[in-house]
Parts: C-alpha cells; structure tokens; sequence
C-alpha cells in the first residue's frame, strides 16, 4: 500500500508540475524574447574596461582576446606559453585594445592565479570581465587507464583551473558590478565516449558557475559559454593520453568527432562576445547544440546509444580508433568537407 501511494504521489507531481509548465511557459518565453531584444539594442560596452582571459595564447581564448580588442577593452591574456601570448597581444592591439598586459601563469596553480589577479589591478586599477577559458582535452576509454591520477592536471586545469580565478576576482568584480565569463563544453552534458574524465571536468565546471550565479543574486553576472565542435588545438589532436602523456594524436581525434564539422574560431568568438556583451546567461555556439541538450533531457537513452555507436563501437575491427565515426569520416569526399585544413595540419605542439 505504502509503495502504491508513493507511485500515486509521484504521478500526481508530474501531473501538476506539466500543467505548472503549460501555465508559465508562454510568459516566460515572453519575458526571454523581451530581455534578448533589449540585450541586442542596448548591449553592455567594453570600451575602456578591463578583461582578463586565462588560457589566451591559442584557440577559443587568443580569439576571445581579438573580439573584447576589436571592442575597445584593456586586456590582460594569462597562459603558460609567454611567447605565444606575446604575439597574442600584439595583434589584440594591432585590433584597437588600448592597453595589453601579459602574465605567463599556471592557473592550476593558486598562488599564480592570486598574483595575475593582483598583478592585474595593480596595473588598470579595476577588473570588469573575468574570462575562465583554460582547459586541456583527453582521448582514452576510462577501462584503458592503467593508472587515474594521470590525469589529477586535466582536473586541476579545467575545473580548479575556474575555481581560482574566481575566487580572487570575485571582491574587484563586485566592485564594478562585472561579469565572470566561463567557457566549459557541450561535453558537460552529452554522453561522448572515450572523454570521461574530460566530460566530467566540465560538467563540474557548470555546475560551479550555475551554483555560484545562484549564491551571488546578481553581484556579479555570469555568463557560461557552451561550444560545440571549434577549430582550436584541442580539435587538431592535442590531448592527453592514456598513459597520461601530452601529444598531438590526430588518429584518435578522428576516432571521437567523427565527420562533426567544426566551426571556425574567429566566427565562434565573434558570436561568444556578442552575446556575453547582451548579458545572456548561456551561450550554446553552434546553436543547433541546443537540440543536443534537449535530447539529453528528453531522450537520453538514445543519446547515449547514438554517442557509443559513433564514438566506442569498432565494428570488429582490431584498431581502437577504427570507430564507425571514423569510418564515416574516411568515406570518399566527407573528410575534405567536414575538416579545415588547419584541423588536418599536425604543425602544433605537445606542450
């Protein structure tokens, strides 16, 4: 009886929450739309603020740096490679930012991130946009690894590699009424095999932004970009092995996007500060990404059976990035339509 009435109970909820939907939906979209519109007319300006960018000396993060730059914004571009940074910042001025400080840092490291942070006021005497953008890809099946801790720095980069940072800008933030900005993946939520530890590295970094937006009631705005498939290093191979190792391995790149196409970095920065200078929440680029997260909330179980077919299965051939993705990908003609020629190029470096 007593598991009878829960089940009840349990319809019951459902029944009430459907028509809580069917009920608030239509005003809610309303009120979406209006807030977009005036986001569009009316966007914020970055002229003249300060905007910090971890991981800014290739991809997603050196391109993000060139759109606040086209805007007007000082900048300060963190990263560990300081060569690569320095010629970041020469083109991010050469694109009108009127003033660019560089800081070579680790942000897996807390002491790094307090000292960029302080280092960074201390020189513009303000903070206004905290960018999180560092991260590091992975490529094996969780039953391949022999040992877990190899990848204790994917963690320290792509989730306490946001957690730092945060943390020190929150107080200068506060004081600007400023905007955390932090790019996490379409991995944090789709089920794609042979990323375990990467997926879960960016759904807790999700979470951690949608938990802090909650605590912080409009302090500080935040505003998580989701990408899908984007040219950057991680796309031309770059990863972490199972045995822990850095290297560029574009045969296990293949094996894991298949024929998915991805989206040039220039195009999908552009869209990205657009919309965080509108104030939007969330930022899913490409947009058909979104449909993606509705399965997952919908049809997960033919999300998870389509991402194992592409992603895990062999179809009996001996190689393990023979996957039936790869496959696709080999087909006469798919490869030189899905993939830029700077995906094919293996000129990038294991470091």
């Amino acid at each position: 009886m007593t598991m009878l009435m829960g089940r009840l109970a349990g319809v019951a909820l459902q029944l009430a929450l459907a028509a809580l939907l069917v009920l608030f939906l239509p005003p809610y979209y309303v009120y979406r739309l209006t807030a977009s519109f005036l986001g569009s007319v009316f966007p914020d300006s970055v002229s003249g603020k300060v905007v910090l960018i971890t991981g800014a000396s290739s991809g997603i993060g050196e391109h993000l740096a060139y759109e606040y730059a086209k805007r007007g914004a000082n900048l300060a571009l963190v990263a560990r490679r300081e060569a690569s940074l320095r010629e970041v910042a020469d083109h991010a001025s050469a694109l009108g930012s009127p003033s660019v400080l560089v800081l070579p840092a680790d942000v897996s490291k807390p002491d790094d991130c307090r000292k960029f942070m302080d280092d960074t006021v201390a020189y513009f005497g303000r903070l206004d946009h905290l960018v999180n953008n560092a991260s590091i890809w992975q490529v094996c099946k969780f039953q391949e690894v022999e040992d877990v801790n190899y990848f204790r720095t994917l963690m320290d980069i792509n989730f306490w590699g946001h957690v730092y940072p945060t943390r020190y800008a929150i107080p200068h933030l506060k004081k600007t009424h400023g905007r955390i900005v932090g790019v996490t993946s379409n991995s944090s939520y789709i089920f794609i095999g042979r990323n375990t530890f990467y997926n879960a590295s960016k759904a807790a970094a999700l979470n951690f932004y949608d938990t802090l937006r909650m605590e912080l009631g409009g302090e500080v705005r935040i505003t998580e970009i989701v990408p899908g498939v984007v040219e950057s290093e991680i796309t031309k191979g770059k990863m972490l092995t199972k045995e822990g190792e850095m290297k560029v391995d574009q045969d296990e790149r293949d094996a894991i996007l298949g024929p998915t196409a991805a989206e040039p970095v220039a195009a999908f920065a552009k869209t990205a500060v657009k919309d965080v200078c509108r104030g939007q929440r969330y930022v899913f680029e490409p947009r058909w990404y979104m449909a993606v997260y509705l399965f997952r909330v919908c049809f997960p179980e033919i999300l998870a059976w389509s991402s194992r077919l592409l992603t895990v299965k062999t179809l009996g051939r001996p190689a393990t990035t023979d996957t039936v993705g790869r496959q696709i990908l080999d087909m006469p003609g798919v490869r030189w339509l899905t993939q830029t020629a700077s995906l094919r190029s293996p000129e990038i470096q294991a470091r």
